[in-house]
């Protein structure tokens, strides 16, 4: 599960910075606007330090030792990661966040699932 909650914490992140990267508003693009720019670093910043408990949690299996508390940890970070970039790429693509071209509104469900 924390596996695919860092999955879906990527997809998020990867389509809002490719948003506001092309969407431009009053001739710039928005990703050059702090007020998207910092929730998105922070939603990043979360998710590669759950995908550092998930390698943790995994090398403690594979060693065949307990990785108990590292999997719990994992799943938790890994959620609320993906709950975080899902929120971010709600709020950088706006209305459009919506539209099912996109896909960000059915993911961001899902994302909720996990929390």
């Amino acid at each position: 599960i924390a596996s695919e909650c860092l999955g879906d914490a990527r997809f998020f992140l990867d389509r809002a910075t490719a948003y506001a990267r092309e969407r431009e508003v009053f001739g710039r693009p928005i990703g050059q606007n702090q007020g998207i720019q910092f929730p998105l670093a922070q939603a990043y910043a979360s998710t590669e330090a759950a995908s550092l408990m998930v390698q943790a949690a995994a090398a403690l299996y594979a060693a065949n030792e307990d990785c108990g508390p590292q999997a719990n940890m994992a799943k938790y970070l890994a959620s609320e990661a993906s709950w975080a970039a899902g929120e971010a790429a709600m709020q950088a693509l706006g209305g459009f966040a919506f539209a099912t071209a996109f896909d960000v509104e059915r993911k961001w469900r899902e994302a909720r699932l996990y929390r």
